[in-house]
Protein backbone atom coordinates (compact mmCIF):
# COMPACT_ATOMS: atom_id res chain seq x y z
CA UNK A 1 0.00 0.00 0.00
CA UNK A 2 1.91 3.05 -1.05
CA UNK A 3 1.80 6.06 1.78
CA UNK A 4 0.70 8.57 -0.82
CA UNK A 5 -2.01 10.43 -0.22
CA UNK A 6 -2.07 12.83 -2.97
CA UNK A 7 -0.06 13.63 -6.31
CA UNK A 8 -0.30 17.62 -6.39
CA UNK A 9 0.95 19.95 -9.01
CA UNK A 10 4.64 21.94 -7.72
CA UNK A 11 4.47 25.11 -5.69
CA UNK A 12 6.82 27.98 -5.43
CA UNK A 13 7.89 26.80 -1.69
CA UNK A 14 8.51 23.49 -2.84
CA UNK A 15 11.98 23.62 -3.99
CA UNK A 16 14.03 23.86 -0.84
CA UNK A 17 12.11 20.44 -0.04
CA UNK A 18 12.88 19.26 -3.52
CA UNK A 19 16.23 19.56 -3.21
CA UNK A 20 16.41 17.85 -0.14
CA UNK A 21 14.81 14.76 -1.54
CA UNK A 22 16.79 14.76 -4.60
CA UNK A 23 20.00 14.95 -2.07
CA UNK A 24 18.59 12.42 0.28
CA UNK A 25 17.35 10.03 -3.18
CA UNK A 26 21.42 10.26 -4.90
CA UNK A 27 22.98 9.65 -1.47
CA UNK A 28 20.86 7.19 -0.34
CA UNK A 29 19.47 5.22 -2.59
CA UNK A 30 21.41 5.86 -5.97
CA UNK A 31 24.82 5.21 -3.67
CA UNK A 32 24.65 1.70 -4.59
CA UNK A 33 25.54 1.99 -8.56
CA UNK A 34 28.00 5.37 -7.86
CA UNK A 35 30.85 6.16 -5.56
CA UNK A 36 30.88 8.96 -2.94
CA UNK A 37 32.89 10.59 -5.29
CA UNK A 38 30.18 10.49 -8.25
CA UNK A 39 27.23 10.78 -5.61
CA UNK A 40 29.32 14.25 -4.45
CA UNK A 41 29.58 15.64 -7.67
CA UNK A 42 25.46 15.03 -8.98
CA UNK A 43 24.10 15.93 -5.75
CA UNK A 44 27.12 18.64 -4.07
CA UNK A 45 25.96 19.60 -0.62
CA UNK A 46 26.51 23.08 -1.55
CA UNK A 47 23.98 24.15 -3.95
CA UNK A 48 23.16 27.42 -5.64
CA UNK A 49 19.76 27.65 -4.36
CA UNK A 50 18.43 30.20 -6.88
CA UNK A 51 19.77 28.35 -9.52
CA UNK A 52 17.66 25.27 -8.29
CA UNK A 53 14.33 27.08 -7.21
CA UNK A 54 14.78 28.49 -10.80
CA UNK A 55 14.75 24.82 -12.30
CA UNK A 56 12.40 23.72 -10.38
CA UNK A 57 10.00 26.49 -11.52
CA UNK A 58 10.60 25.50 -15.35
CA UNK A 59 10.08 22.11 -14.94
CA UNK A 60 7.03 22.18 -12.71
CA UNK A 61 7.17 18.84 -11.32
CA UNK A 62 4.56 16.83 -9.89
CA UNK A 63 4.72 16.32 -6.21
CA UNK A 64 4.01 13.20 -4.17
CA UNK A 65 2.72 14.14 -0.76
CA UNK A 66 2.47 11.29 2.22
CA UNK A 67 0.09 11.65 5.00
CA UNK A 68 0.81 14.49 6.76
CA UNK A 69 2.07 16.50 4.29
CA UNK A 70 5.76 15.37 3.68
CA UNK A 71 6.94 15.20 0.40
CA UNK A 72 7.68 11.71 -0.70
CA UNK A 73 8.94 12.13 -4.13
CA UNK A 74 8.82 14.36 -6.95
CA UNK A 75 9.21 13.88 -10.72
CA UNK A 76 8.06 15.87 -14.13
CA UNK A 77 6.82 15.56 -17.48
CA UNK A 78 8.56 17.94 -20.14
CA UNK A 79 7.39 18.64 -23.95
CA UNK A 80 7.92 15.85 -25.82
CA UNK A 81 8.10 13.22 -23.18
CA UNK A 82 11.06 13.84 -21.83
CA UNK A 83 11.13 13.05 -18.24
CA UNK A 84 13.98 15.00 -16.51
CA UNK A 85 13.75 14.48 -12.90
CA UNK A 86 12.14 11.70 -11.03
CA UNK A 87 13.64 11.55 -7.36
CA UNK A 88 11.61 9.14 -4.40
CA UNK A 89 12.90 10.26 -0.88
CA UNK A 90 15.10 7.47 1.31
CA UNK A 91 12.39 7.02 3.75
CA UNK A 92 9.21 6.13 0.96
CA UNK A 93 11.65 3.89 -1.44
CA UNK A 94 10.20 0.66 -2.45
CA UNK A 95 6.40 1.79 -0.85
CA UNK A 96 5.00 2.60 -3.92
CA UNK A 97 6.14 5.99 -4.95
CA UNK A 98 7.86 5.73 -7.73
CA UNK A 99 5.13 3.77 -9.20
CA UNK A 100 2.31 6.24 -8.28
CA UNK A 101 4.46 9.11 -9.37
CA UNK A 102 5.33 6.65 -13.38
CA UNK A 103 1.63 6.45 -13.50
CA UNK A 104 0.77 10.31 -12.93
CA UNK A 105 2.94 10.65 -15.82
CA UNK A 106 1.87 8.27 -17.86
CA UNK A 107 -1.87 9.98 -17.04
CA UNK A 108 -0.66 12.99 -18.09
CA UNK A 109 0.91 11.88 -21.29
CA UNK A 110 -1.77 10.39 -22.73
CA UNK A 111 -3.79 13.54 -21.72
CA UNK A 112 -1.59 15.24 -24.01
CA UNK A 113 -1.61 13.16 -26.75
CA UNK A 114 1.82 11.91 -26.40
CA UNK A 115 3.65 8.96 -28.37
CA UNK A 116 6.62 8.36 -26.08
CA UNK A 117 8.58 9.09 -22.99
CA UNK A 118 11.94 8.90 -22.36
CA UNK A 119 14.36 9.74 -19.75
CA UNK A 120 18.41 9.58 -18.88
CA UNK A 121 18.00 7.42 -16.37
CA UNK A 122 20.68 6.69 -13.64
CA UNK A 123 21.66 3.05 -12.64
CA UNK A 124 19.98 2.95 -9.83
CA UNK A 125 16.31 3.51 -11.70
CA UNK A 126 17.15 1.93 -14.28
CA UNK A 127 14.96 -1.39 -13.11
CA UNK A 128 12.19 0.58 -12.11
CA UNK A 129 11.94 2.03 -15.32
CA UNK A 130 12.45 -1.20 -17.11
CA UNK A 131 9.90 -2.70 -15.28
CA UNK A 132 7.76 0.17 -16.31
CA UNK A 133 8.41 -1.07 -19.80
CA UNK A 134 10.94 1.67 -20.95
CA UNK A 135 14.16 -0.37 -22.89
CA UNK A 136 17.29 1.10 -23.01
CA UNK A 137 17.85 2.69 -26.03
CA UNK A 138 22.01 4.05 -25.54
CA UNK A 139 24.47 3.96 -22.26
CA UNK A 140 25.90 7.59 -21.82
CA UNK A 141 28.57 9.26 -19.73
CA UNK A 142 27.50 12.39 -18.28
CA UNK A 143 29.82 14.85 -16.88
CA UNK A 144 29.28 16.92 -13.42
CA UNK A 145 31.90 19.01 -11.83
CA UNK A 146 34.81 17.23 -13.73
CA UNK A 147 32.98 13.64 -12.47
CA UNK A 148 31.67 10.99 -15.28
CA UNK A 149 29.00 8.86 -14.43
CA UNK A 150 27.07 6.02 -16.16
CA UNK A 151 23.90 6.29 -16.75
CA UNK A 152 20.83 5.60 -19.93
CA UNK A 153 18.87 6.93 -22.21
CA UNK A 154 15.46 4.58 -21.45
CA UNK A 155 12.07 5.40 -23.94
CA UNK A 156 9.07 3.90 -24.45
CA UNK A 157 6.46 3.62 -27.03
CA UNK A 158 2.23 4.79 -25.45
Amino acid sequence: MTPIARIRPFCAGDAPALRAVFHASVHGLACHCYTPEQCAAWAPAEHDAAHWAARMQANQPFVAEADGGAIAGFADLQPGGYIDMFFVAPAFARQGVASALMAHIHAQAVQQGLARLWADVSLAAEPFFAAQGFAVETRQAVERAGVVLPNARMGKAL
